[in-house]
């Protein structure tokens, strides 16, 4: 077996890689006002770039996963750097509507698809124990990103303009993810796997009695609960990464300020990621993940009322801690429900599916805020389904051997 430090090495890397990429998913709620205003398209066409971005996501999730399985962390991640930094990068460019489209929804939507799995599947095939604390020490640097990247985008928007910002944010990603995806080593399992037989000896190295195919995970009841899940999870997460920003400084903030809501959803995360995701080791991952989803129906109640700046600040600390500890739990989830011989290819299929949500999400709610010039119905939406993601959860046989019929 590798030492043990460098597993650590695995959880550092794998953390700067989550602050750059999730920093860029949530600066585009801060370009999205500029964008409206230079070019004067509808709220609902300048989401339609980051509802395109998750249509172009649902088959390289797919595909990434099978990527994953078969050449590896490292190779996927390298990809996910070049095609995120080049869009930003390209973005810089746009006049065009079809341009925008093209370099946000398509090149963005890319990388972000050679994300998500293979970061997941990297961490957890090199723990065997205390897999959700891991997770929740690299989701923290999904807070961070939140933390770091949009206040430094608002500012370089305010100094320099939206297109040098998105240069420069373009060149910082495509250096930083390429060169920290190369210390992705092989895990301990696969050093050891003998070279004939290539992925398949590997995977029978991962396999442990119980563990699903793709086919047969596909064909799973728990499955389709956990995508049920995932998708009501991910619209409502969308609807605030793109409109929060701008429903905010349509209430009286600046944007400054508006921008903070961002950075305390941020914070909040870290805190979700880190106490919770040990909790998930301790108590069991069903309760803590039950827990969070009750508090993100908890804060969508709270939106719909709040009137003022503190008010909002609040929502966004409990949508902070709910959401933070969901992006731990998931991929543990996964592996709990399915194994790991497969865990790449079956976790990419239900981010496939589950992903329609991200891509509905914003959209929706440009067209009711065009429509009716208010969020108040998109966000009663959002508590609906909430409650169908707490219900999925609720159902979801965690507390039982993966072999026993469900």
């Amino acid at each position: 077996m590798l030492p043990l430090s460098y597993s650590h090495v695995i959880v550092l890397v794998s953390t700067l890689i989550a602050v750059t990429v999730e920093g860029l998913l949530y600066v585009f709620g801060v370009f999205f006002e500029p964008l409206v205003l230079e070019f004067g398209w509808g709220r609902a066409v300048t989401a339609g770039a980051f509802s395109l971005s998750g249509i172009v996501r649902l088959p390289i999730l797919f595909f990434g996963g099978r990527l994953t399985d078969r050449f590896g962390s490292r190779v996927v991640l390298s990809a996910c750097g070049f095609f995120l930094g080049l869009g930003y990068m390209l973005m810089s460019q746009v006049n065009t509507l079809w341009q925008f489209y093209l370099f946000y929804g398509v090149f963005v939507g890319v990388g972000m698809g050679l994300y998500w799995v293979p970061l997941m599947t990297v961490v957890l095939r090199w723990f065997d124990h205390g897999r959700a604390l891991a997770i929740g020490i690299v989701g923290s640097g999904i807070g961070v990103g939140q933390l770091i990247f949009p206040p430094m985008a608002t500012w370089l928007i305010s100094v320099h303009g939206w297109r040098l910002s998105c240069l420069v944010l373009g060149s910082l990603c495509m250096g930083s993810v390429i060169l920290a995806a190369q210390f992705l080593g092989k895990n301990p399992k696969e050093k050891g796997a003998a070279a004939p037989g290539g992925e398949r000896a590997v995977r029978k190295e991962w396999a442990e009695p119980g563990d699903f195919s793709a086919r047969a995970a596909v064909r799973s009841p728990q499955f389709w609960l956990f995508c049920g899940m995932f998708f009501s999870w991910l619209f409502c997460l969308a609807v605030i990464q793109v409109h929060a920003v701008i429903y905010a400084t349509g209430t009286g903030m600046s944007p400054t300020r508006a921008a903070k809501i961002i950075a305390i959803i941020g914070i909040a995360g870290i805190g979700g990621r880190l106490i919770l995701s040990h909790l998930a080791d301790v108590i069991g991952l069903k309760r803590v993940l039950v827990l969070c989803l009750a508090l993100s129906s908890a804060a969508f109640v709270w939106l719909v009322l709040a009137q003022g700046e503190g008010m909002l600040y609040f929502f966004a600390a409990i949508f902070g801690i709910a959401y933070g500890t969901f992006e731990v739990l998931h991929a543990p989830v996964m592996a709990k429900l399915f194994g790991l011989a497969s865990f790449g290819t079956i976790f990419g299929v239900a981010m496939t599916f589950s992903s329609l949500g991200s891509i509905l999400g914003p959209v929706t709610a440009g067209y009711l805020f065009d429509t009716t010039s208010s969020y108040h119905t998109v966000f009663l939406i959002c508590i609906g389904m909430s409650l169908i993601s707490l219900g999925c959860a609720a159902l979801l046989p965690l507390d039982v051997n993966r072999r026993k019929p469900f």
